[in-house]
């Protein structure tokens, strides 16, 4: 299943991260990085909201299983405020509701 994932990184956290990467010369490669890989979203985009740093990802969701592998460490090392949710595509959204407007006319026959 298509889903939205949309995370708010806490920014003390994630400015800690990087001040731990520049002083351990450590890899710049992180979190996102493997997150990007995991998932091969269609679409991964970052912006600014209330002042935080934020992303959202769509992507598909083969199996459930794998949210905890996907959320964790989002949580671990970034304190991140997460949202995932089903999305549909215009075409999909077309197709479900002509089988909810059968089921609607079902109940009031």
């Amino acid at each position: 299943m298509r889903m939205l994932l949309k995370v708010v990184v806490d920014t003390e956290a994630f400015n800690e991260r990087i001040s731990e990467r520049l002083r351990t010369g450590a890899s710049r490669q992180g979190t996102l990085e493997r997150l990007r890989e995991l998932l091969q979203p269609e679409a991964f985009y970052f912006f600014v909201e209330d002042g935080q740093r934020t992303f959202f990802a769509v992507f598909d969701l083969a199996d459930p299983v794998q949210i905890p592998a996907i959320i964790e460490p989002l949580f671990f090392r970034g304190r991140a405020k997460i949202t995932l949710t089903p999305c549909l595509t215009v075409d999909e959204v077309d197709k479900a509701g002509e089988e909810a407007f059968r089921r609607i006319a079902a109940m009031q026959g």
